[in-house]
């Protein structure tokens, strides 16, 4: 419980630096939100308007640095995460309420097949070394080298074009009416098939390998050499050296949920999907800092909440 406390205490200061930071950049940079505003609507608003946007901003307040401070942690302990400039007058929160649950559902499901397919051929290849299963190896390391837009882009070509078995992108159908429906839930999965599928080939390599490597090493360890001179089955005695090698994995796949969160960019790119991968290339495109800020403060979270959870584990 020590140890665990200490590090609640960690992550809990890491925290109150990442809103710290993301904080002061903004008011570190040139110019503003109102301005930003201004130059994409080219002076078609009145300057009761400007004025009022100052405020809604909270532009030109007699608050001291310390006092936007604290009324930003307030903000923040309330989910207010400020206002879009790209997309006035809608939230940061409401857009990344929006974009958050493709990304969950899309790069979560496909990091979790990955791991599982990935762990469960690295103990396979390793309880079977020296055999054909070795060729796999070379065969997964190349799409994990390969860059991923051009992976990407083949599946698309191959499987969306010319075969015309998955849609090429989007997340649905834009002639189809979002509701819990069949024919909706269709729709959706047939468009995440096609950028699941290549984050998992493009990924798994990394699992494969990592479980392989520390596999190998443990089957080697004396309490395995004693369990086997005991007479107990090779399966049983690979399950057993399976439960500690799969520990690294679990720090691995800690991260990797941590930036789930983040989505997979390249994969919301190629395939436009409207993830928060996808809202974060607009925000950088419109120079939209409030979406940014909002964006890196939940991406920050969610690697700091999926290491703590891990370290529960």
């Amino acid at each position: 419980m020590r140890l665990l406390s200490r590090r609640i205490l960690f992550y809990a200061l890491t925290a109150l630096a990442a809103i710290t930071v993301d904080f002061f950049i903004p008011r570190l940079m040139p110019g503003n939100p109102v301005e930003a505003i201004l130059a994409r609507l080219q002076g078609q608003i009145t300057p009761a308007t400007i004025k009022g946007l100052e405020q809604q901003f909270g532009l030109r307040t007699k608050e001291g640095l310390w006092g936007q401070y604290v009324h930003y942690l307030s903000n923040i302990l309330h989910g207010n995460l400020g206002i879009s400039t790209g997309n006035y007058p809608a939230t940061v929160t409401s857009i990344i309420r929006g974009a958050l649950p493709w990304t969950l559902g899309l790069v979560g499901i496909a990091t979790l097949i990955s791991f599982a397919l990935g762990t469960l051929l690295g103990i396979l290849v390793a309880w079977r070394r020296g055999s054909w299963l070795d060729n796999l190896l070379p065969a997964t390391t190349f799409f994990q080298a390969a860059p991923y837009f051009f992976i990407a882009f083949l599946a698309v070509e191959l499987f969306a074009v010319k075969l015309g078995w998955f849609p090429p992108s989007r997340a649905y159908n834009q002639l189809d009416f979002p509701g819990w429906n069949l024919s909706y839930a269709g729709d959706v999965l047939s468009h995440a098939v096609l950028p699941a599928l290549t984050i998992v080939v493009c990924s798994a390599a990394g699992w494969i390998v990592g479980m392989r490597n520390v596999m190998v090493t443990t089957m080697d360890e004396d309490y395995v050499l004693v369990a086997q001179a005991k007479g107990l089955g090779k399966r049983r005695v690979v399950w057993y050296a399976a439960r500690n090698a799969i520990l690294p994995s679990i720090s691995g796949l800690s991260i990797a949920i941590g930036f789930i969160v983040s989505g997979a960019l390249l994969t919301e790119i190629v395939f436009s999907y409207p993830g928060i991968g996808w809202i974060l290339l607009q925000a950088v495109n419109n120079r939209d800092y409030p979406l940014l800020q909002g964006i890196f403060l939940i991406i920050t979270f969610a690697v700091l909440a999926a290491n703590l959870i891990a370290d529960f584990v």
